[in-house]
């Protein structure tokens, strides 16, 4: 009797450890002069960073320490967004007209343009990948269309659509490049999209919806959709939305709304995130974290409430794609951690 009642004392004691524990953000890197708003987490250990004035990094021990560089040739562009697949290779996107795409096989030690276009007005927002082959981007309206492209063979080469298959945009609707996130895989074969501006909506192969947060202004909408467990047998079931007004950072006026009927209605949070957010992103079934300019919020509840667990601001956070670390990247090289304490 004595071992079990010892047994049920040190259950009890267990649980009440774990759920006292909270999550707090942890810097482990910065001071590196770029904006940093690009980041791929392949495991607890391997993750990829990329920023402005040309610039990526590579860790392999879980950011511990960090392999800084510039690409050649690059060293004036922005790059919005990486999508890394292994410690050796990475797809990297440069925004701006003429926007390319580019390609490591080697760890960062050089880089291949696998996609180029000098079009007027190009501007390409972020990219997704289903797996290490099927990918896709998004970009900016082109005569009013949303430019989207293709890849099946892990970002070797793309497809552009073509322009009678394109989403139509309204005037003054645009995408965000502020995380890499406003596009997101939904299922086996569709990835959604959402866009700001004068305008917010969500894109998907039905008709695009207009989403519940602020809009308006240029400087407003939805910068970013986390979309938990996509590939399961009830993927998309649950996603989240944030963004706001990015020229009113401590702005909570419809900046976060969540879904759990595949994006059909949306509900606003009980407790918002405490500002513009640039990027949300799923921990499990009902952890979340969102990050934006004056910090990071963390739920526990799927979304409906939001606690304020770090006032360092950062553009992107992410999880692990194997594994659980989540991370985060922003101005000046700096680059944070979840911890539990």
């Amino acid at each position: 009797m004595q071992s079990r009642n010892l047994f049920i004392y040190l259950c009890i004691f267990c649980s009440f450890t774990v759920a006292a524990q909270t999550a707090t953000v942890e810097i482990i890197s910065s001071g590196t002069s770029t904006s940093i708003r690009g980041l791929s987490v392949v495991s607890d250990q391997v993750l990829w960073v990329s920023g402005s004035k040309g610039t990526f990094g590579r860790s392999i021990d879980g950011g511990q320490t960090w392999k800084w560089s510039v690409v050649k040739g690059f060293e004036t562009k922005d790059f919005r967004d990486i999508e890394a697949f292994d410690a050796n290779t990475a797809v990297i996107l440069c925004v701006e007209s003429p926007a390319y795409i580019l390609k490591t096989t080697n760890g960062g030690d050089t880089w291949k343009i696998v996609y180029e276009n000098p079009a007027k007005g190009m501007f390409l927002d972020a990219m997704e990948f289903w797996n290490e082959k099927a990918g896709i981007v998004i970009g900016d309206p082109v005569d009013g269309k949303f430019f989207v492209a293709r890849s099946f063979d892990g970002g070797q080469t793309w497809q552009e659509l073509p322009a009678d298959k394109r989403p139509v945009a309204d005037s003054g609707e645009a995408c965000f490049a502020a995380s890499g996130t406003n596009i997101r895989v939904l299922d086996l074969d569709e990835a959604v999209f959402v866009s700001g501006g004068l305008r917010s909506r969500l894109f998907s192969r039905a008709t695009p919806a207009l989403l519940p947060v602020i809009q308006g202004k240029e400087t407003t909408g939805a910068n970013s959709i986390a979309i938990l467990d996509h590939f399961k047998v009830r993927g998309g079931k649950y996603m989240i939305v944030v963004g706001g007004d990015f020229d009113n950072a401590g702005s909570t006026e419809k900046n976060c709304f969540y879904s759990t009927n595949r994006g059909k209605t949306w509900k606003a949070p009980e407790t918002a995130p405490h500002g513009y957010r640039s990027c949300v992103e799923y921990i499990s079934r009902n952890e979340a974290v969102t990050c934006g300019l004056n910090g990071v919020d963390y739920s526990t509840d799927g979304g409906r409430n939001w606690n304020w667990i770090s006032k360092e601001g950062f553009h992107v956070c992410r999880k692990a794609k194997t594994g659980t670390s989540v991370f985060f990247a922003g101005n000046n090289g700096k680059i944070g951690k979840i911890v539990w304490k």
